[in-house]
């Protein structure tokens, strides 16, 4: 078996956006379970959520307090994913909560000459978002085209930032795995393994896993931004 890529631990600081032609700054966040007002939001170009922005969707209130939030922030550029807490997002009347944002499920979209394709799926847990068995989920990661810069999911791939649990047994999807593999995206962000917060770069690909909580759910840790180079499909995380 392929040995895993260990995290790296660090928090971002007060960060402005680029003023680099070409360069576009990201910051990235997930798994932010209700609790989006506690964080400072690092200044940015785009801003991406990872999904798991509620806790167990459990209000339209709680939502729309998280599109409001969104609507707040200053970055030119905002897409969102859900995750598996946001499971109600698997009904269109749920999608239409989100207005302040790009809202992908297993689609993609071009902003600013950036490809990006967004999923929700979660490894091991086929309840919605089109997916309910291993072979759904592997038809819907080869969907992503060849010409991808950013890909967003919600799980990781297998092996790289996906260790959880006492046994630190792998979590990520080995679909998605294949699909990165075939893609090569300059930069590939997700969350859902909260134990495996940081950044990672493999065969070309950038890896950020931005899960901000800890245990019991709380916020333990900041936004990661990365610069993303169009021209030279470069990815540099800022420290």
């Amino acid at each position: 078996m392929r040995r895993g890529v260990h995290r790296n631990e660090r928090t971002s600081t007060s960060i402005e956006a680029s003023s680099c032609p070409g360069v576009a700054r990201i910051v990235i966040m997930g798994d932010t379970h209700g609790q989006h007002r506690t964080l400072d939001v690092p200044v940015g170009d785009f801003l991406i959520h990872v999904g798991d922005f509620t806790l167990f969707n459990r209000s339209r209130e709680e939502v729309r307090d998280f599109n409001q939030f969104l609507f707040e922030l200053p970055h030119r550029k905002k897409v969102v994913i859900p995750g598996n807490h946001d499971f109600k997002f698997a009904e269109p009347k749920w999608r239409k909560l989100i207005s302040a944002a790009t809202l992908l499920l297993n689609e993609g979209v071009e902003i600013d000459g950036i490809k990006i394709w967004g999923s929700p799926l979660t490894p091991s847990n086929f309840e919605s978002f089109g997916a309910t068995s291993e072979a759904d989920c592997g038809r819907i990661f080869s969907r992503i085209p060849a010409q991808t810069d950013l890909i967003i999911s919600h799980g990781p791939p297998h092996g790289v930032l996906d260790i959880a649990g006492s046994g630190n047994r792998h979590q990520g999807c080995p679909h998605l795995l294949a699909a990165i593999r075939r893609v090569r995206p300059a930069l590939h962000v997700f969350g859902h393994i909260h134990q495996s917060y940081g950044t990672a770069s493999l065969n070309g690909t950038v890896f950020v896993n931005a899960a901000l909580a800890g245990p019991g759910y709380r916020l333990i840790r900041q936004p990661i931004v990365v610069e993303y180079d169009r021209l030279t499909r470069s990815v540099r995380r800022i420290e």
